[in-house]
């Protein structure tokens, strides 16, 4: 049986590839990637107001919810650069899923949604 830890862990691989992938083929600069691959975690600043502050902020940057939404918002009818800034930000959240880092709980910053898987 394929656990759900080990399937997570896939999920984030597969996301990273297919955000790259799509990144790639709308022309986006890999020096740009490079520059905002790290902004989601600018949220972990939420932990200087506590830890439920925190594990709000954290998650919200590090769900595919948001990122999701702003893609199907700005595909259409925004400048390239708005498309580039979904796609690094769904490439982040894989990349976190892969190495194992998941939604934060409230307890602690280390308890995540993939331990409980």
């Amino acid at each position: 049986m394929l656990k759900p830890k080990w399937l997570l862990h896939v999920e984030g691989a597969a996301a990273l590839l297919a955000a790259g992938m799509l990144y790639r083929q709308s022309q986006g600069g890999w020096l740009l990637f490079s520059l905002l691959f790290l902004v989601p975690d600018v949220f972990m600043l939420g932990y200087l107001f506590g830890q439920k502050m925190g594990a709000i902020l954290y998650n919200l940057a590090h769900t595919y919810t948001l990122p999701l939404l702003w893609l199907a918002m700005v595909w259409l009818n925004s400048p390239l650069w708005c498309r580039w800034a979904g796609l690094i930000w769904i490439a982040h959240i894989g990349w976190d899923r892969l190495l194992g880092y998941g939604l934060k709980y409230e307890n602690s910053f280390k308890e995540t949604h993939l331990q409980r898987a």
